[in-house]
C-alpha cells in the first residue's frame, strides 16, 4: 500500500514538473516573441520643443561664422574674442540641452561632436589671445567644420 502511494505521488510530481516546465517555456517564448511590429523609438513632442528652442540659438551662432571669418582675416583679435565670448558663448549650453533630448542611441555621437566644437572654440579663443594668425586660421576651420558636423545630429524639424 505504501509502495502504491509512493508510486502515485512520484507520478503526480512528474506530471507537475512537466506542466511547470511547459508553463515556464510558454511564458518565456511569449516574452521573447521578437515582435518586429513595435514602432521605433521617437523623440517626444515636449523634447522636440526643447530641441527646437535650443537649435534656434545654435543656428544663430552658426550664422555668425561669416562675421567671425571676416574678423579673423582682418586679424582683429579683440573683436574675434568678443564674438566668441559673446554671441557664441551659449552654444555649449545649447548643445548640452539638445543632446539630453536626443534618442539614447544618438547621444554619444552628439556629445563627442559637441565636445569637439567646444574645444575648437577654446583653441580659437586662445589663438586670438596669443595673436597667432596661423593658429587662428586653423582654429576657424575646426570651428566651422564643428558647427557643420553638429548640425547634422540635430533632428530635421528644428532647423527646417
Amino acid at each position: 500500500m505504501v509502495a502504491q502511494l509512493v508510486f502515485a505521488l512520484r507520478s503526480a510530481l512528474k506530471r507537475f514538473a512537466v506542466l511547470s516546465l511547459s508553463v515556464v517555456l510558454c511564458l518565456g517564448l511569449a516574452a521573447c516573441d521578437g515582435n518586429q511590429a513595435r514602432k521605433p523609438p521617437s523623440i517626444s513632442p515636449a523634447d522636440m520643443a526643447v530641441i527646437q528652442r535650443q537649435a534656434a540659438g545654435f543656428q544663430a551662432a552658426k550664422d555668425r561664422l561669416p562675421e567671425l571669418a571676416e574678423l579673423i582675416n582682418e586679424r582683429n583679435w579683440v573683436f574675434t574674442r568678443n564674438l566668441i565670448h559673446g554671441p557664441m558663448q551659449e552654444v555649449g549650453r545649447e548643445m548640452l540641452y539638445i543632446n539630453q533630448r536626443l534618442l539614447p542611441a544618438d547621444r554619444p555621437a552628439a556629445t563627442k561632436l559637441a565636445n569637439q566644437l567646444k574645444a575648437a572654440l577654446a583653441e580659437l579663443d586662445e589663438a586670438a589671445k596669443l595673436q597667432d594668425g596661423e593658429r587662428l586660421r586653423k582654429g576657424y576651420i575646426k570651428v566651422a567644420s564643428g558647427f557643420g558636423a553638429y548640425s547634422d545630429v540635430i533632428p530635421a524639424d528644428p532647423l527646417g
